[in-house]
Formats: structure tokens, C-alpha cells, sequence
């Protein structure tokens, strides 16, 4: 994939964003804002550029074939509803079919997806889904939990409220007993 990010069209953009609030865009402190944001955006949707099941393509053979679970994976997106952030955690498990991948590729996946315009609810969907069609785990279970700012800091302004997602694919549908291992491992911290 290649990046889509138009940074001279953003910088325009930006520009004429503050000159529609009545900002005057060569004041000194907004002179370079349009710039700043170019880059700041080339930043945050860095997700756009990359397909993050490449993250999963280097897994070995284990013949493990319990319960793996990374959680409390931070991670940081922007609501494709008002370009505001969200922030949280994801927890991830899955059963392995005889093959692993390193820990750090899980953590690398969520933010891949992540870093796009997004919703909580497909980001859930797509770290599950990923996993499942890469790997072809016995089963996969994602937990996210985040703080969406265009819910705290505008409209109903609540903050501290949590939006929580979840998402079972395979074994974690069809085996109570392994859904409610994955979460009773969330919350035995």
C-alpha cells in the first residue's frame, strides 16, 4: 500500500479552516499550524499506508495450543465521525492452531488498524478477523475499552465515560468455558 496522505492539500485545508473560525492565519502562532497538522495527520493515519496483516506473516511452530492473551495494549485512533480521538486499551486473545506469533506483532496489528479514520466497533472486528484468516487460530477474543473525546469534550460532554467492545470468533463461540477463561485472565490482574 502507499500513502494517500496529500500534505500540501491538508496544509490548504487546515489553512482555510482557521481562516472560516475568523482566525488570522499569519499570526505568529498559527503560522506554521497548517504544517504542523499536515504532519500530524501523516502521522495518525499511517494505517492507511500499510496492510497490518503483515504484521502476523512471521509466526513458528510451537504445537502450543492454550490460551494466549496480550492485554492492556494502549492504543490511539481518531473517531471518522468528527476527527476526534479515542484512546484505550485492547486485549487480545487467541488459541493457537500449532502456530505462534511473537507478542509485540499482536500490539503492532491493533495499532495498524488503529491508525485510520476509525470506529471502536470495526476496530474490534478487524484485529479479530485479522487474526483469524493470518493465523487460523482455534479461536480469537478482542476486548477494547476507550475514552472517545467527541463524547467527552463536546456534545453530551461525559468524561471518563468508557465505550467497552467485544468480539469472539471460533472456539470462544462455540466453548463457554474458553470465553469465560479469556475474561476471568482480563480481570485477574
Amino acid at each position: 500500500m502507499t500513502s494517500r496522505i496529500d500534505k500540501e492539500r491538508l496544509r490548504r485545508a487546515v489553512r482555510e479552516i482557521l481562516e472560516a473560525i475568523g482566525e488570522d492565519v499569519e499570526r505568529e502562532g498559527l503560522r506554521a499550524t497548517p504544517e504542523r497538522i499536515a504532519d500530524m495527520y501523516g502521522e495518525l493515519f499511517q494505517g492507511l499506508a500499510e496492510d497490518p496483516a503483515d504484521q502476523l506473516q512471521t509466526a513458528f511452530g510451537e504445537g502450543h495450543q492454550e490460551l494466549v492473551i496480550l492485554r492492556d495494549i494502549p492504543f490511539y485512533s481518531m473517531c471518522e465521525h468528527h476527527l476526534l480521538p479515542f484512546h484505550g486499551v485492547a486485549h487480545v486473545g487467541y488459541i493457537p492452531n500449532e502456530r505462534l506469533v511473537g507478542v509485540s506483532k499482536i500490539a503492532r496489528l491493533v495499532e495498524g488498524f488503529a491508525r485510520r479514520p476509525q470506529l471502536q466497533e470495526r476496530l474490534t472486528c478487524q484485529v479479530a478477523d485479522c487474526i483469524m484468516d493470518t493465523l487460523q487460530p482455534a479461536g480469537v477474543a478482542v476486548v477494547i475499552s476507550a475514552e472517545h473525546l467527541c463524547m467527552t469534550m463536546r456534545g453530551v460532554k461525559k468524561p471518563g465515560s468508557k465505550v467497552v467492545t467485544s468480539i469472539t470468533r471460533g472456539s470462544f463461540v462455540e466453548s463457554p468455558i474458553s470465553r469465560t477463561e479469556f475474561l476471568s485472565l482480563l480481570h485477574g490482574k
